[in-house]
């Protein structure tokens, strides 16, 4: 079953459900903020996606951290994703031994299961 990371009340997240539901795809929806992922988690994700697109400089926690300024190496940066799960990129799919980062429908419809 595929299962969805993220939280509830984001738009790329909603998008995301909205879509499976759709398309039928059955989904288990695991919230960050009821369900927090741990760093094993995290480095699993990363042995099928980047790091860069996993890690969300663009939200409104990574400003407020001020993490810019901390110039992190990519083992911190992993440290980090694992301490604050609002710097991860939403939402993390997770099917196949496979891993979709952010709310892309052309990338849904070429690699999930319809």
């Amino acid at each position: 079953m595929v299962e969805i990371y993220g939280i509830k009340n984001c738009d790329s997240v909603r998008k995301a459900l909205k879509y499976f539901k759709a398309h039928d795809i059955p989904y288990r929806f695991i919230d960050f903020r009821e369900t927090p992922v741990d760093e094993t988690i995290i480095r699993s994700w990363l042995d099928k996606a980047d790091l860069k697109t996993l890690f969300n400089t663009r939200g409104t926690t990574y400003r407020t951290l001020k993490l810019k300024e901390l110039n992190l190496s990519d083992e911190e940066k992993i440290q980090w994703l694992a301490k604050e799960n609002m710097l991860i990129k939403r939402p993390v799919i997770c099917f196949d031994e496979k891993v979709i980062i952010g709310y892309n429908e052309s990338e849904y419809l070429e690699k999930l299961p319809h």
